[in-house]
């Protein structure tokens, strides 16, 4: 005799189903106006961001993001490292040398990617979830734990610190701006620098030749190739996770500007 079907397997196989035909029922062809504006921003803070990573003196106004983003891709190697065997004697963060972690054992082939590949899958995620408010705000929270956490591995200057905690403070300021609605744009901005990391940091290296030089150059001297190559090929994947981030956001969030308010009045209101 065949055994019955486990009623809770039935309901969740029916829910995922069903969701999954109605993400692909929408046409992600025809965006609402809602998600133009969103990738309307998009497109302007990957130009602001390439500009502004570049331009002396007033690059400092990225620092406190781009400690966050170096974080999540030093963290980005530490996981693979300890993944795959190795262990980790430490992780330093600099906004201006860039970061490094050092570790020793492991799979170093799988470990060097892993700090690009890293810092695109969270920037994905971040961007998914700018596209609506509620997520937002839960990305926030765990952002405003991470920035903290920057303190201690970051470099403990005056000025890092200050602009770190500014950074946190902007977070907190933006739950109350248009009942979140400022929070989105924020992890927007967050979201786009980590996922185009790899493309900054190889830009670092072979334009402004910071202290510590890219993965992908350390990369090419170990398994050959040249670092401009594999910087390329990094930055294309980096590219497709921000795309399939993108496509995620503008199939599960819909709703427009008024609706997600009233939404997320539902979740911690402000």
């Amino acid at each position: 005799m065949a055994p019955h079907p486990d009623p809770s397997s039935l309901a969740l196989g029916y829910v995922a189903e069903n969701t999954i035909n109605t993400l692909a029922r929408r046409d992600l062809q025809n965006p609402t106006h809602t998600q133009q504006v969103t990738l309307g921003i998009i497109g302007v803070y990957v130009v602001v961001i390439a500009i502004l990573w570049n331009v002396p003196y007033v690059r400092m106004v990225l620092w406190p993001f781009k400690m966050l983003v170096i974080a999540f891709h030093e963290f980005g190697h530490a996981f693979i490292a300890l993944l795959t065997g190795g262990r980790v004697k430490s992780i330093s963060l600099d906004p201006n040398e860039g970061g490094v972690t050092h570790f020793y054992g492991g799979s170093q082939a799988l470990t060097l990617p892993a700090g690009y590949l890293g810092s695109s899958i969270i920037g994905a995620l971040l961007i998914f979830c700018g596209f609506n408010i509620v997520a937002s705000k839960i990305a926030s929270i765990v952002l405003g734990v991470c920035f903290l956490l920057t303190l201690w591995w970051g470099k403990r200057d005056w000025l890092t610190i200050v602009t770190v905690l500014l950074a946190v403070a902007l977070l907190i300021a933006c739950w109350f701006i248009e009942h979140a609605q400022a929070l989105r744009f924020v992890v927007l901005f967050i979201g786009v620098m980590s996922s185009l990391y790899s493309v900054w940091d190889i830009c670092d290296d072979l334009i402004l030749r910071k202290v510590n030089e890219s993965d992908a150059s350390v990369f090419a001297k170990r398994y050959g190739g040249s670092s401009q190559c594999w910087g390329v090929i990094w930055a294309i994947i980096s590219v497709l996770f921000m795309a399939a981030g993108i496509v995620a956001g503008l199939a599960a969030f819909s709703q427009s500007f008024a609706q997600q308010e009233k939404d997320s009045q539902k979740f911690i209101p402000t």
